[in-house]
């Protein structure tokens, strides 16, 4: 599920994209017409650096020397990435894309078991890891036939950095980019030689959905762009946006939204130092748009409301309904440029929607899935908040309802250039979710006469009681979070 929260009207149309491009092609692009504009900015020891169009593009070019030159990368290659957000993180993916190879993003909070799961399951033969992760380095070995590399950046470096163990070859990331600095820059670098096609899988995704193990889903460069166009085509975005980076990169809807969006659009981003630190880097930041959990934003609105309570005058002025100055007075507290609020990864609370729409934050809801790059509907902005319903597809998306009952309930279909090859290695798993070229989403719901979507639950998680009653866990949930209890 996804929320969006806007403070201005308007839609979301960054500059125009030609059809089929590579995440590659995006950039390149964008550093030609941006070179010195600034698209990343991060914390470092106490101090906020930047990073140009031209600056990353050139580390990217770098990134993708040393691994074709020390992990011997070459296009159709899974690449494995474990590690936290950062700009050395985004400047990977998009070289291990940029290579034609596929990039296997990694949660760092996964257990062993599951990362080493993730990369016998993909084959992936080189790993670059955050050395400041839990991850056990040196017991992946025995379980991972394929791997042959791991490339450790990060400021905590294991003492056997640039030596083999177990048959793997270590390498230090900061040691490996400065041997291949100039050759990144010169004739024949391998950012030049190797050229994705849109059709390529840019990435596996690992989802489990609501059981199994961890499945791979193939999503290629053509989903990852055609999301973004589809975005584009939605709602507005303007050259002086900069995204708030708060979600995880390694999953889908942070990954479209936080860093594909902008490197395609031209506009900046903003990584915050840690969940502790949130509110601090908006305000030093001044984000325009801001893509966060739902518990997240409730704290925030929560803390808002707790605000007007604790000061007389806004209390007053809030109560003789003059709500115009406490707004504004909010505004300045999200750093005085926040225009949009983006929650994902469950569903919002209708009446954490409502109270935003009541403190300036114009709310909408829309619903995404990881096989699915990853959004689907949207809200109109134009329209009222519709109680219940994640919004309607948005351009470029189709979505219908199977399998309906009596009450028009069933499972919800996709369809677009979005939707994934299938998964990986999977091929069982894979027919399981397509039926004549529909992408089933293991959500249930219903679509209005007015073309709205309505969840109702997860297909896997519907409880049919003796009576033949179909009972929603997702439902019984909502009620019981209403209790202040």
């Amino acid at each position: 599920m996804i929320s969006f929260f806007v403070m201005e009207p308007g839609r979301l149309r960054p500059p125009q994209m030609e059809t089929d491009m590579t995440l590659k092609e995006t950039l390149d692009l964008s550093a030609q017409k941006h070179g010195d504009k600034t698209l990343m900015k991060f914390k470092r020891n106490g101090q906020w650096q930047t990073l140009s169009y031209r600056q990353f593009l050139a580390l990217v070019r770098n990134v993708a020397e040393a691994l074709v030159r020390n992990g011997h990368v070459r296009p159709g290659d899974r690449v494995a990435l474990l590690g936290a957000n950062s700009p050395e993180w985004c400047a990977i993916h998009y070289a291990i894309t940029g290579l034609a190879a596929t990039a296997v993003p990694i949660d760092v909070k996964l257990q062993d078991q599951e990362v080493t799961h993730i990369l016998s399951d993909s084959g992936a033969a080189v790993l670059l890891m955050d050395s400041t992760s839990d991850a056990n380095i040196y017991g992946l070995a025995d379980r991972c036939p394929a791997l042959r590399h791991i490339i450790l950046f990060g400021d905590r470096k294991p003492e056997l950095v640039n030596g083999k163990t177990r048959g793997i070859q270590l390498h230090d990331f900061d040691q490996i980019l400065a041997a291949t600095q100039a050759g990144a820059k010169g004739h024949g670098a391998a950012y030049d030689r190797f050229h994705p096609k849109d059709d390529d899988v840019a990435s596996f995704i690992y989802t489990s959905g609501t059981t199994g193990r961890q499945k791979g889903a193939m999503l290629t460069h053509r989903n990852f762009t055609a999301n973004y166009r589809q975005i584009d085509d939605a709602i507005d975005i303007f050259p002086d946006d900069n995204f708030m980076v708060i979600l995880p990169l390694h999953h889908s809807f942070a990954f479209t939204v936080c860093l594909v969006t902008p490197v395609a659009s031209g506009t900046s981003m903003s990584f915050v130092e840690s969940l502790r630190t949130v509110g601090e880097n908006i305000r030093e930041t001044s984000p325009t748009i801001v893509p966060a959990v739902p518990l997240l934003l409730e704290k925030m609105y929560n803390k808002l409301k707790a605000g007007i309570q604790a000061k007389p005058a806004a209390r007053v002025l809030w109560t003789l309904g003059v709500r115009g100055p406490v707004r504004n007075g909010i505004r300045e507290k999200l750093g005085g440029r926040i225009r949009l609020m983006i929650s994902g990864g469950a569903p919002a609370d209708p009446t954490m929607l409502r109270g935003l729409e009541d403190l300036g934050l114009k709310a909408r809801e829309g619903y995404g899935i990881t096989e699915c790059a990853p959004v689907l509907t949207l809200t109109p902005f134009d329209a009222p908040i519709r109680p219940g319903s994640c919004g309607k597809p948005i351009p470029g998306v189709e979505i219908r309802v199977v399998d309906a009952n009596a009450e028009g309930v069933g499972e919800l279909a996709a369809k677009g250039d979005n939707v994934m090859k299938g998964y990986f290695n999977n091929p069982a798993a894979t027919a399981d979710v397509f039926r004549d070229g529909w992408f089933l989403t293991g959500d249930l719901g219903y679509i209005d006469a007015d073309g709205y979507v309505f969840i109702t639950g997860r297909k896997k998680a519907l409880i049919v009681n003796r009576e033949g009653k179909n009972i929603y866990p997702e439902e019984v949930e909502l009620q019981i979070n209403q209790s202040p209890l």
